[in-house]
């Protein structure tokens, strides 16, 4: 709703208690909320906080604080009550200036610069095998809350941080030397994350097969886990990495050149992109001056064996290790340096982590020792948290049988938008390049609103087919809405909106005019709460509305010439606020289908 109106209300209302009632009621105390559909009116006024001054019921009250502002405010055409809400009706002349001045300005929805900057990290992966499923609702997430944050005026960086070194990698990199025969990427025909996550998973198996056999021959499997061969020799290639030798770091480079090569071909069909690259091995070292500086002011403490500590009982925590008493970082030391490396490089207000719930413990923990520790940034830092995404049994191809490997399922997206788009036969008249786009377009848009539709909080179940449904609460369904909306433009040969001003709006005018008006708020709301859910079930809603309008009245046959530039004009505003929103939920939408 526009905020003007809804000021000018708020407004009058505190004035009616005052005339009426002889009372002051502070603006905070007056709830505007839109009316639900069952009944008439757009903006209805709870009148519930205002009885205890009227003395009156909830309805008597209603209908004098309606009468009130029926008289003082233009716009409002009637009123009506229902037990303690007030509802009010604004006359269509609201309506159409609200297009006309409003909505058509070419800077609708834009926000001005809040001269703040932010960062968002997503992605994060492992360097020893190639992005899953979980990988994509992490990167949608992140990519989308920058797009959102950007439209609201930050100046956002986009941060990658990458999990590049470890035991984890040595155990892809001792496979392959072992059992790899000098395979490549080219030689083996296989993207480079995906090569090197076969040699994880080889030794995983030959892991196992070692664990087998020393456990028949006599070892408890605590023992044979600890003493198996090859963990052995990976843990020794990683003591080799940590001091620089030159053939494992070569190794090392080569492998990682490989997984690189194959993660950004997946982040391209994926449609998302980073600013700022942070790599693990070089940041893996940070964090040990600010231990210290931690146990100079007293806000971390030593414990016998020299092992650094920082008790959060009073938090309802526990004490938590932030340095081994070797020397040797934990993940927090690191995390903590990599909090301050990055506030050192950008200064950001605000700093968001985009990731899985699993770790709220961890991000809690870190945030407040970094407040501790004094940092005026760590007000700033948020973790958004979100849930597993979960598949139907049996629906979709897992390429080592647990995991759902991100490239396959984005393929296998596109080949069923193909199996529906054709069976719908909306193809008719495009070449085989721009059937292909249209497939991609389709396929990848599915998948991403199905993951973006839901609160990040929540868990998720995937189902591949329902997401493809070109009339459901569907990518598709928003997709081929735009292009609708595109096709009767085209017809019109619209070009750009002057103010046209027909005599009388129809329910369907209005109830779009009304929610193309929220379009502001709703980015407000979505950038505010880190929800990209808010903007994709908004940007559903206007579709759902812009069809119910476009079959119940005529626009490019419309007999009055003005009734018929208001139509368009309302069309092309509904297009542009579609294409708008599904861009900042990463969504291409196509001109035609």
């Amino acid at each position: 709703m526009a905020t003007s109106i809804q000021q000018t209300l708020i407004e009058q209302t505190v004035r009616a208690v005052k005339e009426l009632y002889n009372a002051e009621i502070p603006a905070s105390q007056i709830t505007l909320q839109e009316t639900r559909k069952e009944f008439e009116g757009q903006i209805t006024i709870v009148t519930f906080p205002v009885t205890r001054f009227s003395k009156k019921s909830p309805e008597q009250t209603g209908t004098e604080i309606g009468e009130y502002v029926q008289r003082n405010i233009a716009e409002i055409s009637g009123f009506n009550i229902i037990k303690g809400f007030l509802n009010i009706s604004l006359a269509d002349g609201y309506w159409i200036e609200l297009l006309n001045n409003t909505l058509l300005r070419v800077d609708y929805g834009q926000f001005p610069s809040n001269g703040k900057r932010l960062m968002v990290e997503y992605s994060s992966p492992n360097t020893n095998k190639p992005l899953h499923l979980g990988h994509i609702r992490n990167n949608l997430l992140g990519y989308s809350v920058a797009e959102i944050l950007k439209a609201y005026g930050y100046d956002v960086v986009k941060a990658n941080l990458v999990n590049d070194r470890g035991i984890h990698i040595c155990k892809s990199m001792l496979a392959w030397q072992k059992f790899g025969n000098g395979e490549t990427p080219e030689s083996a025909n296989l993207k480079g994350d995906h090569l090197v996550g076969k040699y994880y998973v080889i030794f995983d198996k030959e892991y196992k097969k070692e664990i087998e056999g020393l456990v028949a021959a006599g070892k408890t499997e605590e023992e044979a886990k600890k003493n198996a061969p090859l963990i052995k020799d990976a843990q020794e290639m990683l003591q080799k990495w940590e001091a620089g030798d030159e053939e494992v770091v070569g190794l090392w480079k080569t492998m990682n050149t490989w997984v690189y090569a194959g993660f950004e071909k997946t982040y391209s069909q994926l449609g998302v992109d980073f600013d700022k690259y942070y790599y693990e091995s070089n940041t893996y070292l940070l964090g040990k001056d600010i231990i210290q500086e931690g146990l100079d002011s007293g806000v971390f403490f030593k414990k016998e064996d020299n092992s650094v500590w920082i008790d959060l009982s009073d938090e309802g925590l526990d004490q938590k290790l932030v340095l081994r008493g070797d020397g040797t970082s934990v993940y927090i030391t690191q995390d903590l340096g990599t909090a301050q490396l990055k506030y050192d490089e950008f200064g950001m207000n605000e700093s968001i982590y985009v990731v899985g719930n699993e770790q709220d413990y961890h991000f809690k923990v870190l945030f407040l020792i970094l407040k501790k520790l004094g940092k005026s940034w760590a007000e700033g830092l948020f973790h958004l948290s979100y849930g597993m995404v979960d598949l139907p049994s049996g629906k979709m191809k897992s390429r080592e049988g647990t995991v759902v490997d991100a490239d396959d399922l984005m393929a296998e997206m596109i080949e069923t938008a193909q199996t529906r788009t054709e069976e719908l036969g909306k193809t008719e008249g495009l070449t085989e390049e721009a059937k292909a786009e249209l497939y991609n377009t389709i396929g990848m848009g599915a998948l991403k609103y199905f993951l973006l539709k839901v609160d990040p909080k929540k868990r998720l179940l995937f189902d591949p087919n329902e997401s493809v449904d070109f009339q459901g609460h569907t990518g598709p369904f928003i997709q081929y809405t735009h292009a609708r909306i595109k096709s009767v433009l085209r017809k019109a040969a619209y070009a750009s909106g002057s103010a046209a001003i027909p005599s009388v709006l129809s329910v369907f005018e209005r109830d779009l005019i009304q929610s193309l008006a929220n379009y502001p708020a709703i980015i407000q709301a979505s950038a505010t709460e880190f929800s990209p859910a808010q903007l994709a079930n908004y940007v559903y809603d206007v579709a759902k509305l812009y069809n119910k309008f476009y079959h119940e009245e005529t626009i490019l046959k419309a007999e009055d010439p003005d009734v018929k530039a208001f139509r368009l004009n309302l069309s092309a505003t509904a297009a542009k606020v579609i294409s708008e929103s599904m861009r900042m939920l990463g969504i291409a939408v196509p001109e035609q289908m």
